[in-house]
């Protein structure tokens, strides 16, 4: 099977991670189209021998993308599309229509309550995105909470499939070599008390929080790992509060990179009010973190106790500061790989994706379209295939075993603590 995922961009994201560990897992042939440039995570594709090819797309409004997007899939001859990000949804979908490819899949990685992918939700927005949207077969959720959002838009039920996101919680074990390297690297003190952060650098991640924390404990250091346009406004809030000498902004970093820096770090923290699923905070928890986060339906949507070492927050930097002074008190630590990480394996993951792909590529060979792959007269509106029942998923992957790649490094006990849905106060 051929399979096109067509992506908005390629830096470090959670969406642009998530298909790269997905593709490492996937049984097809896949290639990648990336709309509006290429990044660490494209370099990373492509040292895995998946092709990435740039469309050099201008801006959400150069139409000039979409032809050249159609003529990519009509030579690419493609069995399945799968978008990912707003704008590849937009675009990808009407091209794959346009290009006679009915199984159009689409992952939703990035809808909030108030906000998708950072910007504001406008009601052109979602009058866009549910237009595109029944151009396709079928719409991925990647946490029930996700799939709540979507049927508030008015997206049908039986066209959205939960698929949680996923990691490989192997990757980001703890590796006592690679935190002496990262922080000799940072020029972090090897007693240094550590906050970390992972994500785009946008307003809605709230990584000021992190600066401001810094300001209020002398002896904390955070390390921001992301690009984005917050970038120069958090350096210069750091150096107004006088902390620019403990905050580091490293940029973008793949997989190894985030393994790294997680090993390196003592507490990670997310502090985005408003998130999809949570993968940062997966992984960290897979590096035996303690985790403060502000919302993360990956651990908020499993059952009491699934997550000991997550403790939930209020965004705000006095909530911030006090959840980091217990933090403090109780000193660096690594705790036990938590249940709430094996919940979500890449493999499981894949094989549902895969299923999901071939229930829809059996369906449309059963019921060809006129004009179907074959680059003529295709008719976007068109009849969708439906979505095959076997792949539709309950919310929650079962548990599936832990990997067993070695020795763990010794670890203290995880201490008295709420689970991952208590509150911090």
């Amino acid at each position: 099977m051929k399979v096109l995922h067509i992506i908005t961009g390629l830096g470090v994201g959670g969406a642009e991670r998530q298909l790269q560990t997905l593709l490492r897992r996937l049984p097809a042939r896949c290639e990648v189209v990336t709309l509006a440039g290429s990044g660490p995570v494209a370099e990373a594709l492509r040292a895995d021998g998946v092709p990435v090819r740039d469309l050099g797309m201008r801006g959400n409004r150069d139409l000039r993308a979409l032809p050249r997007l159609v003529r990519h899939i009509r030579r690419g001859r493609y069995d399945i599309v799968h978008t990912h990000l707003y704008r590849a949804c937009v675009y990808g979908r009407t091209a794959a229509r346009l290009a006679g490819v009915r199984a159009v899949v689409a992952t939703e990685h990035s809808l909030g309550a108030q906000e998708i992918e950072g910007r504001p939700l406008r009601r052109t927005t979602r009058a866009l995105y549910r237009a595109t949207e029944r151009l396709g077969a079928a719409t991925v959720a990647v946490s029930p909470t996700v799939a709540g959002r979507l049927a508030g838009w008015g997206i049908p039920e039986n066209r959205i499939v939960v698929i949680p996101n996923a990691i490989d919680p192997a990757r980001f074990r703890f590796a006592p070599a690679a935190r002496r390297v990262v922080r000799q690297r940072l020029g972090l003190d090897p007693d240094a008390f550590v906050l970390a952060g992972v994500g785009r650098l946008v307003p809605g991640k709230r990584f000021d929080l992190l600066v401001r924390a810094a300001a209020r404990l002398p002896q904390v250091r955070v390390v921001l790992a992301g690009e984005g346009p917050e970038a120069e406004a958090l350096r210069r809030l750091a150096a107004g509060l006088g902390v620019a000498d403990r905050v580091r902004l490293v940029g973008e970093c793949g997989g190894p990179g985030v393994a790294g820096l997680l090993s390196a770090a003592d507490l990670f923290v997310s502090c985005s009010p408003e998130e999809t699923f949570g993968v940062a905070v997966l992984e960290a928890l897979a590096a035996g973190l303690p985790v403060l986060y502000a919302a993360c339906p990956a651990v908020e949507d499993l059952p009491p106790g699934e997550a000991p070492g997550a403790r939930r927050t209020d965004p705000d930097p006095e909530a911030l500061a006090a959840a980091v002074r217990r933090e403090l008190a109780a000193g660096p630590r690594r705790l036990p790989v938590p249940p709430a990480v094996h919940r979500y394996g890449v493999a499981a993951a894949a094989d549902r994706l895969m299923r999901l792909y071939t229930g829809l590529h059996t369906t449309v060979a059963a019921d060809p379209a006129p004009g179907a792959r074959t680059g003529t007269a295709a008719r976007p509106a068109a009849p969708r295939p439906p979505v095959p029942s076997a792949p539709v998923l309950s919310p929650l992957p079962p548990p599936f075993p832990s990997p067993s790649p070695g020795p763990e490094p010794p670890r203290s006990p995880a201490p008295s603590q709420p689970t991952g849905g208590g509150r911090t106060r």
